[in-house]
């Protein structure tokens, strides 16, 4: 049985350019995302450090990594993981 990623939090490092909600909306327009929250966690002169909460079903991690990166945006750390059976319905 396979399984897909639910639900992302990540603690991303980008660019203070694109601002939050543009940069949260591009986020949500990838494949299979049907949520996003971006909240602010430190600001310094040229970058930001946020929390990225991305839901939706059979998130691609691997995609996400390269949208963030075309947006000057990178990955520090992947906090939490939620996955499920691609044939279940449970809501965590």
């Amino acid at each position: 049985m396979q399984h897909s990623i639910r639900r992302l939090v990540l603690d991303v490092l980008k660019l203070r350019d694109p601002p939050l909600p543009e940069f949260a909306s591009t986020l949500c327009s990838l494949p299979n995302i049907e949520g996003v929250k971006v909240s602010l966690v430190e600001i310094d002169q040229n970058t930001e450090s946020v929390k990225v909460i991305m839901e939706g079903n059979n998130i691609n991690l691997d995609t996400v990594q390269k949208m963030m990166k075309d947006h000057g945006a990178v990955i520090h750390s992947v906090d939490e993981v939620v996955v499920q059976k691609k044939d279940s319905s449970i809501n965590l």
